[in-house]
């Protein structure tokens, strides 16, 4: 349960302000189908996610046990510095929106989070959880969702409530708080 609320809270707290933030406001402004656009964030997000968690798995067998906790702290305040970072929507100038709103979602998405910090973190997370991958691709995966879904149905009226800029500085101070925490607790 601790790799699901673990994956779950990094990656809904480290999509706030993120390009896929962006991107889903981009394309519920595009597309009228938002159970499509939903369909097709769940659908990439697994499919990239377990990827990333795979990876990770692979890589916690060449890693001594005695820095998970170091590299999982260490990976909460790179991601904390991160999401310092304003990320730009690119996704404007895509041939793929004629696909229709699950297929752009879907390709759009899983383009979207190769090498993007939430990624980073899936590989991090499941080599700190490797008894647990599926509950990381879980996690991760409803953390993008909570993330993800809300802009979907809601995000031009969000825009106009809470800046994006103050959303990333308190998320970075969030995500800093949980590295020195478990650091410590190590």
């Amino acid at each position: 349960m601790e790799a699901l609320l673990s994956s779950f809270t990094a990656v809904a707290i480290a999509e706030i302000g993120d390009k896929t933030q962006l991107l889903s406001l981009f394309l519920a402004a595009r597309f009228r189908n938002k159970t499509a656009i939903i369909a097709g964030i769940l659908v990439a997000t697994l499919l990239n996610h377990a990827a990333s968690a795979w990876l990770g798995v692979w890589v916690a067998q060449f890693i001594p046990a005695a820095w998970g906790p170091w590299l999982l702290g260490g990976s909460f305040i790179a991601v904390a510095l991160w999401l310092l970072i304003p990320d730009k929507d690119d996704s404007e100038d895509t041939a793929v929106l004629k696909y229709g709103a699950f297929a752009a979602s879907c390709i759009l998405f899983f383009l979207a989070e190769i090498g993007d910090k939430t990624q980073v973190a899936t590989v991090i997370l499941a080599a700190t959880f490797e008894d647990a991958v599926w509950m990381v691709i879980w996690g991760t995966t409803l953390g993008m969702l909570a993330a993800n879904v809300p802009v979907v149905y809601a995000g031009s009226w969000l825009l106009q409530k809470v800046s994006l800029d103050w959303a990333r500085r308190a998320a970075c101070a969030v995500f800093m708080l949980l590295g020195l925490l478990t650091i410590i607790a190590a």
